[in-house]
């Protein structure tokens, strides 16, 4: 395949294996009260089996070597006011010479790996479905891209970034997929850019703001009855989530505000001790899926993504400042007069009813799965792919967006 970038190839020097070990080998674990359970956050013995299988049983060169079986390239991308950032992202075209050029964006703490099982279900040609083009985008400060060297790189950079990079590739017009970040960058991207270069979108992260009688008058009423009455204009599934959003923001936050407000402070920990980084992450991976059969190889690598990565795990937790101190995710303007698409996934973080998803753009497309969490391109890659074949499949309402692309073999 031919690409403008570089081919890129994963390579962690020895030395950095061998400074791993001797951190693990040197490493002091935390105690823990009998019977807590996860009540108070990772268990011990979780932490204490995959850090002896990180020392001893687990081969990076493994999974490094089957990491670089995806078609990986590095760019250079200019970035006004930050300068040049070489870029690192996997790019996939489909034998269909018409495939619909589709843009993956990931958040945290995932990365560019979140894309390896849907490449090949959104690549295939079929008559029956669409095929697509897929860029994943590999954000900067994650996984193998550049960071930002100044402060101030915040949704709109990120937004830029993701525009120059399919426009490099020769894409002036493309569809995006994304959660969590990846749902808020492609946001902005629909705002900037959206019907000149962005044609539709598409999002498993169902974050809307909670409706206030300024914005939604209506919405913000119908919410008062629900906390007020025993009148409820939800549904069921609606109610369940409304509660989901309840636990996240009672119990599952502490990390934003933290990685929000002082993340120097935290980026020490992260950046010096291995285990720190595996419990940090790692109870996110449990408690944000929904009963994901994570494999301790499969835990191991993800992590060890974030260890080896390029500017170190401290750079990826920046997006939460930058995007506080711009004033937030809250109160964006709806995208309007732009195709947008929801997959719904019963244990996803933030499950906001239908109608509030509505205020955030021009929803054409929904779906419901009653299994499935925050990652869903790793945890139901299938279901995802899926829907976002039916959005813009010949039945879809968002089917041949993309001038002239309309992803079919026949």
């Amino acid at each position: 395949m031919t690409a403008p970038g570089q081919a890129f190839k994963i390579f962690v020097p020895d030395e950095d294996l061998d400074l791993l070990r001797k951190k693990l080998d040197l490493s002091r674990l935390s105690d823990e009260l009998e019977d807590a359970g996860w009540q108070y956050g990772v268990p011990l013995a979780d932490v204490k089996r995959l850090v002896a299988r990180w020392k001893d049983g687990y081969d990076w060169r493994k999974h490094e070597a089957e990491l670089n079986e995806l078609p990986m390239f590095t760019l250079d991308i200019a970035v006004d006011g930050f300068g040049e950032l070489n870029i690192h992202y996997l790019y996939q075209k489909s034998a269909q010479e018409h495939a619909i050029p589709l843009l993956f964006v990931h958040g945290w703490p995932g990365g560019f790996w979140e894309g390896r099982k849907i490449l090949p279900l959104l690549t295939s040609v079929s008559p029956e479905y669409p095929s697509f083009h897929v860029v994943v985008l590999g954000l900067p400060g994650f996984g193998f891209s550049e960071a930002p060297n100044k402060t101030g790189f915040g949704m709109s950079q990120y937004a830029e970034v993701g525009l120059k990079l399919m426009q490099t590739l020769g894409y002036e017009k493309f569809v995006t997929q994304g959660g969590d970040w990846g749902h808020m960058i492609t946001r902005r991207m629909a705002q900037l850019y959206g019907r000149k270069h962005v044609m539709a979108w598409h999002t498993n992260f169902t974050l809307a703001d909670v409706p206030s009688i300024g914005r939604s008058p209506l919405l913000a009423l119908k919410h008062l009855l629900h906390t007020s009455t025993l009148y409820s204009p939800y549904t069921e599934a609606e109610r369940r989530g409304l509660k989901r959003i309840e636990w996240f923001e009672s119990q599952g936050r502490g990390y934003a505000h933290e990685q929000g407000t002082q993340p120097q402070t935290l980026g020490y920990s992260l950046a010096d001790s291995p285990i720190g980084l595996l419990a940090w992450i790692f109870e996110k991976l449990v408690n944000w899926t929904d009963a994901y059969p994570w494999d301790d190889d499969e835990v191991l690598t993800w992590i060890s993504l974030y260890w080896f990565s390029r500017a170190g795990p401290a750079a990826s937790i920046r997006i939460y400042y930058e995007t506080r101190k711009s004033g937030g995710r809250n109160n964006e303007p709806k995208v309007t007069g732009l195709p947008m698409g929801v997959s719904y996934f019963a244990a996803e973080l933030v499950v906001s009813p239908k109608s509030w998803m509505r205020t955030v753009g021009d929803m054409v497309f929904c779906s419901d799965h009653a299994k499935g969490g925050h990652f869903a391109a790793h945890e139901q890659p299938e279901q995802l792919v899926t829907d976002v074949r039916r959005m813009f499949g010949k039945a879809g309402p968002a089917f041949a967006v993309v001038p002239g692309k309309n992803g079919y073999s026949s």
